[in-house]
């Protein structure tokens, strides 16, 4: 893609007595991007976020955004990258300091939904609103994201069957798995499509006691 605009990450030149402006290096720029792209996507009935919108956010050139991703579905994927990487580390240490399965299934939920509500622009991300117009492997790679998740939930609670004298542990596992799996995308939809209103943890123990009690 040619650049034919300014290069508007060097700023003019300040003005009599003014501190001139640092300017970002190339990564804090690209986490500046991310940021900005998460904040848009907070704001209710935003249906798609364009690059102009995000150029224009960020006082910046579209052709700027492209020297530093390349494309949107690039930024995306960057949102995707801290979702994944913030919560399998956190699911790890869950399986690591938890020595009950049932207590590391609840967690691992808790632990959705509270970075869903504490990162609402993320949480659109998480269910796909946000993906809707955007590529498909969007969608498909946070669809994989969700069977990991699905996959660590089986595991605790087929342990948590097993603990508790079910014949069938793995049956049990797989059923309960789905259900919670199922409960995590309903209350990240329901948070993102209320506007950010009905908080996904709102009344999240006694659920908990109710699907893996």
């Amino acid at each position: 893609m040619s650049d034919a605009s300014p290069n508007l990450s060097e700023s003019p030149a300040p003005a009599a007595g003014e501190a001139p402006r640092r300017r970002p290096k190339p990564g804090e720029r690209r986490v500046q991007i991310l940021q900005t792209l998460a904040g848009m996507l907070e704001q209710p009935g935003a249906d798609r976020v364009t690059t102009a919108a995000l150029a224009a956010k960020l006082e910046v050139s579209e052709a700027a955004l492209y020297r530093h991703f390349a494309s949107k579905a690039q930024m995306f994927e960057g949102l995707i990258e801290f979702i994944e990487s913030s919560i399998f580390t956190l699911v790890n240490q869950i399986s690591e300091r938890e020595g009950s399965g049932l207590a590391q299934a609840q967690k691992i939920v808790s632990v959705l939904l509270q970075f869903g509500e504490r990162n609402p622009g993320m949480s659109r991300v998480m269910v796909g609103d946000a993906l809707v117009y955007e590529n498909e492997r969007l969608v498909a790679r946070m669809n994989l994201f969700f069977d990991r998740i699905e996959s660590s939930l089986r595991q605790c609670l087929r342990q948590a069957a097993e603990e508790a004298g079910s014949s069938t542990p793995t049956v049990a596992a797989n059923a309960q798995a789905s259900v919670l799996v199922s409960f995590v995308i309903g209350r990240l939809q329901r948070y993102a499509r209320s506007g950010f209103k009905r908080e996904p943890t709102e009344q999240l123990e006694a659920a908990l006691r109710m699907l893996a009690g």
